[in-house]
């Protein structure tokens, strides 16, 4: 009987009633091999455009910024503390120190008033909060992160700058201290939403873990929670750093746009706002400096990212 079987099953007939399945068996598995090589090859594109774009924008800054650095004179460009373009003398002067270091203090004011809270926030939302309240408050945050930077600076050039004026007795408020009231502000959604995600990553184990050694709910959270959420939340920190940087119009607004040294009471001008107030009028070397500022914010950017991917992998090492 088991012979006969074996031979019914190897006969023409059972072949040919096997054969369509096979074949059909066969067309799908190919077609799926063919639809991984396409989604391979379509994720491929993408990673090589983002890279283009990367190189494109490099090379541009790089031949439309180098000629002014080298006209103007290296030292005289990144250490002078004039700016002005349009002297009326005939010795235009290109120094963007000023600019350099208003940037540099802006930013890290808005990130010692913006990332303590943005941190103590997103803690509040991920393990303290209710639901309810939690879900409103998360409402506002995806709100902020949706207004326009140009609504941030009408309202602080309405109402923070006058308030400052009046507060300590200055002629003017526009000042380096609306400009780093402005960019804490601005930056608090990116540091709040990354943060919250990065928290509620932190494995429940961890937490529980702690709580039954004897810790309370708020040793748990900052002594267990945020250390292992560290990386989410630098890399929270490096968006409001990339935002602030980046940030122009609503500081064009608020900040006076005078290329003073700074002074936390002080008129001053930003390296973005500096490009975005005077690129619609200017020519010749004049332009070519703008362009040079560019390089600069894309290299401050570059070296903001280089550092963060440097405290990643240090800190991955020192957890194993």
């Amino acid at each position: 009987m088991a012979g006969l079987r074996e031979a019914g099953e190897r006969s023409p007939v059972g072949e040919a009633a096997v054969a369509p399945a096979l074949k059909r068996a066969r067309a799908l598995r190919a077609l799926r091999e063919a639809g991984e090589k396409a989604m391979n090859a379509l994720f491929l594109l993408c990673g090589l455009v983002a890279v283009a774009f990367v190189l494109i924008i490099s090379v541009y800054l790089i031949i439309s910024g180098i000629p002014a650095i080298r006209q103007v004179g290296f030292a005289n460009f990144f250490f002078g503390t004039d700016w002005d373009p349009a002297n009326k003398s005939g010795n235009p002067a290109y120094g963007i120190l000023p600019m350099i270091l208003t940037s540099i203090y802006g930013t890290a004011g808005a990130i010692v008033i913006g990332v303590p809270i943005g941190f103590l926030m997103a803690v509040f939302l991920s393990k303290v909060a209710r639901p309810g309240p939690a879900a409103v408050i998360r409402e506002v945050v995806d709100l902020l992160a949706g207004i326009p930077s140009v609504v941030y600076g009408l309202v602080g050039m309405m109402v923070l700058v006058p308030g400052i004026r009046q507060l300590f007795g200055l002629p003017a408020g526009d000042s380096l201290l609306a400009a780093v009231i402005v960019l804490a502000v601005m930056i608090l959604p990116s540091i709040i939403s990354v943060s919250e995600t990065a928290l509620d990553a932190v494995p429940k184990e961890y937490e529980e873990a702690s709580l039954a050694l004897g810790a309370t709910e708020l040793e748990t959270y900052f002594r267990v929670s945020a250390p292992a959420a560290k990386s989410g939340i630098a890399a929270a920190v490096v968006l409001g750093v990339g935002r602030a940087i980046g940030e122009a119009m609503a500081i064009l607004m608020v900040a006076g746009n005078v290329a003073n040294l700074p002074g936390l009471l002080k008129s001053v001008k930003f390296l973005t706002t500096a490009i975005a107030g005077e690129m619609s009028y200017a020519g010749g070397l004049h332009r070519q400096a703008l362009f040079s500022i560019g390089l600069v914010l894309f290299l401050f950017i570059m070296l903001i990212n280089a550092l963060l991917r440097l405290f990643l992998k240090k800190s991955g090492k020192e957890g194993n």
